[in-house]
Order: C-alpha cells, then structure tokens, then sequence
C-alpha cells in the first residue's frame, strides 16, 4: 500500500483520539513547549502535518504554523479545528514540497520519516527541510530506535507494546531496512479484532546524523524524549535536533 492508500478517510476519522495515547496531555503538553522554545520567535513549518495534533496547539502558543501533508482526508480532519487562514496546508510529500515562505523550524514527530521507504527520500526529506530554512534554523525529528537486539535468530518480529484492548507487533525485513507495523485492536468482547497495518523504513540515529550532514546540518541535541531526559544505550525513541550553520 501506498501512503495514500494508508491514510484514507476511514484512517482519518479514527485518528484523533483525544486526551489518550499521543493526544494525552502528558505527551502532548512537552512536545508543544519545546517546539515552541526551538521555534525561538520565528515561524515553524510541520512536515506530515496531519490532523494538527501539535500544530493547533503549537499555534495557540502563538507560533505561527505552516504545514505539509499528503493526504487530503487528514487535512479535512485538520479543517475542523483550524481554518487556512489560521494554519495553511501544502498538499504533498514532505520529501519534495515546497511550502512559501522561510522558518526557523522545521519538524517530523511520531516516527513519520520513517514512512518515507527508501534511503534516498529520507535524505531528500532532510534537504528539503533545509531549502526552507534560515541560516540558524533547526530540524527536529521524533523517531523510534529500531529493536533490532530483540530479534534473536529466525524471529522476524516484535512485540513492542502490549495492553488490554490493542497489541503492537512489528515484523522486520532486515535487509531492506523495513518494518511493517500492525495494529491489533480487540472489541469489548475480545472476540473480535480490528487490524491496521503501516510500512516503514527504520534509520538507526548514526544513519540519521549521516542524512542531516549530506544535507548541510549539524547536530545539536538528542534526548531520549521531548521533557529532556538522557538519550541512552536503553532508550526506545528520541528526539534530535539539527541545526543549519548560520
């Protein structure tokens, strides 16, 4: 499946699911208040902007929000929170659009790079941050760390999240570098499951600060998550920011 196919008008419906999991305060509340110190007064451009889960309250901080986004029912969903006026939307990928304008911001958060499939997107998706920004400018990314040490030989999959109601299991392609994440969601009952699948291109974060410097950027910070706390040996995810000379 294409990423238009995935991210259809069922998917958009569902997507929102507010005050819960990555809409919960506890998550949200510290990616907006470092996207808003990051910004540092200037504007900020969202790459996969989807249904404005951080670019709403982004801009209720008073950071004025540009975002770009492949999927047209996603930004439907956006529409009834924030007009064009309040938050404008380019149609298209975030390895090639061009949105008007320059930003001291560029951001991809919840491992949406990684749905870019191939190396050479994921470097384009970099340099394309970088034509938009000014000298100074930074480029953050929230991505997950692949558990490839889980994998003893002959197992091609994870468990990476389990609780009552949903299991996240991942199955790895090693060779191509691709995960196929799937979602299983179980009814009250727990007779009946709802599957939705999603492919990826997994970055270990020294292949990601090796795009950041094929596209001009040095690196200034990596923490395990958006509050700050130390990116270790141990950490699932983190949360790096590059930074354009200037």
């Amino acid at each position: 499946m294409d990423q238009e196919q995935i991210w259809d008008a069922d998917v958009a419906r569902r997507y929102d699911t507010p005050g819960k999991g990555m809409f919960a305060p506890e998550v949200l509340g510290p990616t907006v208040e470092r996207l808003a110190a990051l910004a540092d007064g200037g504007a900020a451009l969202e790459f996969a902007i989807g249904t404005g889960r951080v670019a709403v309250p982004l801009a209720g901080r008073g950071v004025p929000v540009t975002g770009v986004e492949l999927s047209r029912p996603m930004i439907e969903q956006l529409r009834t929170k924030a007009d064009e006026t309040a938050i404008p939307v380019v149609v298209g990928d975030m390895a090639t659009t061009r949105a008007p304008g320059t930003y001291t911001l560029v951001y991809l958060v919840f491992n949406t790079i990684s749905n870019l499939l191939t190396q050479a997107e994921q470097v384009a998706c970099f340099r394309n941050a970088a034509r938009h920004l000014a000298p100074g400018g930074r480029f953050v990314i929230e991505l997950w760390v692949p558990e490839l040490r889980r994998l003893p030989p002959g197992t091609p999959a994870t468990v990476w999240h389990s609780e009552p109601g949903y299991i996240g299991l991942d199955t790895y392609d090693v060779l191509r570098q691709h995960v196929v994440s799937h979602h299983f969601r179980f009814g009250e009952e727990g007779r009946e499951a709802r599957l939705d699948r999603s492919p990826h291109r997994y970055i270990w974060p020294a292949e990601l600060d090796l795009m950041a410097q094929l596209a001009g950027f040095e690196p200034e910070s990596r923490h395990a998550d958006w509050t700050g706390a130390e990116f270790t040996a141990q950490s699932r995810s983190h949360v790096s920011v590059y930074r354009l000379p200037g």
